[in-house]
């Protein structure tokens, strides 16, 4: 995660200090319209969901209403993880699967899967919307999300008459035993694994953020949001297996930040 994050920074400051603008028309006296009437963008957003950030990608379909103020839609597909889950890894090799095994989470119980989509605006609150400089602004948005619970895998260690072999297990009463026994864990199965078994939890989502564009009306653009948001499900979240120390909930609170990249027309 470290060096995808370092490749996703270096990539970002690159395009922010190379990218050229184009002004298809120069702002004189008195507003008399927008340069452009849509907007579209790609959003990579950092949340501080979980100890590794995990990573929602985006896109905004926008109308400019003024010189200050635009509105959109958006549609974005995340992960949310539970503030107690770590990953781990098992410094073993196996004679049974001849292979190394995968770093697991212990006690995790499902993967939560997010899409979100609804309705937006932006407004800019400087007067360097006019030029080329740095716009600051406010943006917020709000609409449902359909949560999708996957059942995680682990891969324990299960003894047989003749022995012992390695199964891929899910949580369950059945199996608590050894799921919750570090003793019996190999590692994580495979990511694919629990697809096949989407649970839908329906919510409601909604952000605000700071809003810095450099070139507001220039044809890229180049964006950058910081903010909080906060997403609501109608039941709690068994991300985790829970304990006396360890508890799921239905509400989730998480600051952000958001690069976004596309163009005006």
């Amino acid at each position: 995660m470290r060096i995808t994050l370092t490749l996703f920074l270096i990539f970002t400051g690159y395009f922010l200090s190379s990218a050229q603008t184009f002004q298809p028309k120069q702002y004189q006296g008195e507003e008399t319209g927008v340069v452009y009437n849509r907007e579209f963008s790609i959003n990579f957003k950092l949340h501080t969901n979980g100890p590794s950030f995990p990573l929602a990608l985006g896109a905004n379909f926008g109308k400019l209403r003024t010189y200050y103020k635009s509105t959109y839609m958006f549609v974005e597909v995340g992960e949310i993880r539970h503030p107690k889950e770590f990953r781990q890894s098992v410094n073993a090799f196996s004679l049974i699967s001849a292979r190394t095994p995968r770093a697991f989470v212990f006690g995790k119980h499902h993967n939560f899967y997010v899409l979100r989509g609804g309705w937006g605006g932006k407004k800019y609150l400087t007067e360097k919307a006019r030029q080329r400089g740095v716009a600051v602004g406010y943006s917020y948005q709000f609409g449902p999300a359909l949560g999708l619970l996957k059942p995680y895998y682990l891969e324990l260690f299960k003894r047989v008459d003749n022995g012992s072999i390695i199964a891929t297990e899910k949580y369950s009463e059945e199996t608590a035993s050894r799921f919750l026994d570090r003793n019996f864990i190999y590692g994580a199965s495979s990511f694919s694994k629990g697809f096949g078994e989407l649970t839908p939890r329906p919510g409601l989502h909604s952000q605000i953020s700071l809003h810095l564009d450099w070139g507001a009306f220039d044809e890229l653009v180049k964006a950058l949001e910081v903010g909080l948001m906060a997403e609501f499900f109608f039941t709690d979240v068994p991300i985790i297996v829970e304990n006396e120390n360890i508890t799921n909930s239905p509400l989730f609170l998480n600051l952000f930040i958001s690069l976004q990249l596309g163009r005006r027309w």
